[in-house]
């Protein structure tokens, strides 16, 4: 795997509604910046040896890595890749729909639950949204949330940029019920 940079990205909401968040909702993001480990290939039938390579090592560098920046107890977590011009959504795919990179986070933050996703081709500064949902309960609306990211200068043509992204609790200021059935 080749990294060109990771980025870490906190937001801390301590007012919503005009009403304070106490206490302040906290998300993070922490995202690497890596080269396509099938740039430069044209069609790839299989993309196992890709996936072998690459998803493990880039879980297990995000996981404790979006841990650490949120600095609290993960109630909510999602994922995304974001693929250059030069490649395909399905190389995204490839590295975060796996165990060998989902596995990470979801032993790391003591999860159960799907890690909710978002997958895109786009240039350089393309504004993407992680989907969050509860860590160990999706039926918990409150937990159901994104957030908006953008780097710069990612994702170049031949490049990926994969992110995990974890809350500190849910929604500010909710005040939706839970699922019940037939809703």
């Amino acid at each position: 795997m080749k990294i060109r940079k990771v980025v870490t990205i906190i937001e801390e909401i301590t007012t919503e509604g005009g009403r304070p968040v106490t206490p302040a909702a906290r998300v993070a993001i922490v995202a690497a910046v890596i080269e396509n480990p099938w740039a430069g290939q044209g069609f790839v039938e299989d993309l196992g040896p890709g996936i072998d390579a690459t998803a493990s090592d880039v879980g297990a560098l995000l996981a404790p890595a979006v841990l650490e920046a949120l600095g609290a107890t993960a109630e909510a977590y999602g994922k995304a890749a974001i693929v250059g011009l030069n490649g395909e959504v399905e190389h995204g795919s490839a590295l975060i729909h796996t165990l060998k990179f989902g596995d990470h986070f979801r032993d790391a933050a003591h999860a159960t639950t799907l890690l909710p996703a978002v997958e895109k081709r786009g240039p350089a500064g393309i504004i993407f949204d992680i989907p969050l949902k509860h860590i160990t309960d999706a039926t918990i609306r409150s937990h159901h949330q994104t957030i908006e990211v953008r780097i710069a200068d990612a994702p170049h043509p031949d490049e990926l940029i994969i992110a995990l992204a974890a809350a500190s609790q849910g929604r500010p200021q909710q005040r939706l019920a839970d699922f019940a059935p037939g809703q």
